[in-house]
């Protein structure tokens, strides 16, 4: 299906995360559809060679180092723009894999700041932005996590479930204005960093995860179903979208060839 030409007024498009995986190709497929991206993560040697690609490859992009978490910066990175025509909230990710009885509450409250907090801090900064371009959209990158709990998942299973009932919540709160309210919500993506970083670089832990699967979800799999939503005819707003791999049934039922 053929893709909508952004808007000369809602052509820039702010990706959170974007040093890596899913943000990394979200970054890229944006631009190639024609946004000018604006990369932002807290490594900026990454997001700096990210956006020298994009460049090199024809397209626009900046590069913008920022910590979602820190109000102060996010407010200060959002003064840069009078409209801005997207926002991927993508910056998140999880910690850890214990249960409820002896899980640590500091990867609990990161995992909600990053997830939770860092997107409510750059919606709130930006979604004056996104209505000051007449054609705004919001997009919130969950996690199937957000809509189903697992052993072992509860603290980010709670964060990716805030995430998604602040993108819900938001939908109703602006409805009426010219902003669109995407959630994706991926399943089993396999990338190069986020199981890795989940068990603390623990690589033995990190590719049991996937173990068996064929085929995971990848960071561009994900991109193009983020970048096709964000390019519907401005009507059309992709209210929830739930990715899977055709392996993964639910997050508890995953078919592997062991």
């Amino acid at each position: 299906m053929a893709t909508a030409a952004p808007s000369a007024a809602s052509r820039i498009a702010v990706v959170t995360g974007a040093s890596s995986g899913i943000g990394a190709a979200t970054a890229r497929q944006l631009a190639a559809a024609g946004y000018r991206v604006v990369l932002t993560a807290r490594r900026k040697d990454r997001i700096e060679a990210l956006a020298e690609e994009i460049t090199k490859a024809g397209h626009q992009a900046t590069a913008y180092a920022l910590d979602v978490t820190d109000r102060a910066a996010v407010d200060e990175f959002a003064t840069a723009f009078k409209t801005i025509g997207v926002l991927v909230n993508n910056a998140g990710g999880a910690l850890g894999a214990d249960p409820v009885a002896t899980g640590d509450p500091a990867d609990w409250r990161q995992m909600y700041e990053t997830n939770v907090i860092g997107t409510l801090n750059l919606t709130q900064a930006l979604l004056p932005k996104l209505v000051a371009s007449g054609d705004g959209t919001v997009v919130v990158v969950s996690s199937t996590a957000g809509h189903g709990t697992y052993e072992g998942g509860g603290g980010y299973v709670a964060a990716k479930h805030g995430a998604h009932v602040l993108a819900e919540t938001l939908r109703l709160e602006i409805v009426g204005r010219p902003v669109r309210v995407i959630e994706i919500a991926p399943g089993m993506v396999k990338t190069d960093e986020f199981a890795l970083t989940r068990f603390s670089g623990d690589k033995e832990k990190a590719e049991k995860v996937y173990e068996g699967v064929a085929e995971p979800l990848t960071a561009d799999d994900v991109a193009g179903t983020i970048t096709w939503a964000i390019t519907r005819p401005s009507h059309v707003n992709v209210d929830l979208l739930v990715l899977r791999p055709r392996a993964q049934a639910s997050n508890t039922k995953v078919h592997r060839d062991l």
